[in-house]
């Protein structure tokens, strides 16, 4: 879509700075879940989890959080169906990423969350959590979920280039 912010992997990481956090938004109907990146991007962790209430309210809040974590880039998990296919929840997402876009001039793109949730859970069962501490953590844990997803993508983009490069002659 010409007018969708959501950016290439590719593209998402030459805009990025060498160093700096990166948050990653599990955004679902009654809450957005939010973890973060240590500056060098190699592990994510749960950091909050923001209960919805209008737009421009969630909006306000999520930018705050970003300039007090210094963040440079958000990472929006994507709810494709099982089948690759889009639906309504990937509709949704791509509306709030054209609606946030004009309120900040941080690079984002989106991560297939498929699962993503059902892991968390199945980690969070496995460990004994009761139900209420499992619905307390479950959306900052699948953000963190998310987001670990496209830390190890980087990590092997920049090994695979690393490895291209020690391969010429």
């Amino acid at each position: 879509m010409a007018n969708d912010p959501l950016l290439s992997h590719e593209d998402f990481a030459a805009l990025l700075p060498a160093t700096g956090r990166l948050i990653g938004l599990d955004l679902g109907t009654k809450t957005i879940g939010l973890a973060l990146s240590d500056l060098g991007r190699g592990i994510a962790t749960p950091l909050e989890t923001i209960r919805r209430k209008k737009f421009g309210v969630d909006a306000a809040r999520l930018l705050e959080i970003c300039t007090q974590h210094q963040v440079c880039g958000l990472v929006l998990g994507l709810p494709l169906n099982m089948d690759g296919s889009e639906g309504p929840r990937v509709q949704a997402t791509r509306a709030f990423a054209r609606n946030l876009a004009p309120l900040t001039d941080l690079p984002m793109t989106a991560w297939d969350e498929r699962l993503s949730t059902a892991a968390v859970t199945r980690t969070l069962i496995e460990a004994d959590r009761s139900r209420a501490r499992r619905a307390e953590l479950v959306d900052k844990m699948a953000a963190s979920y998310i987001l670990q997803g496209l830390l190890d993508r980087f990590a092997h983009m920049r090994r695979a280039a690393s490895t291209e490069r020690s391969d010429r002659p």
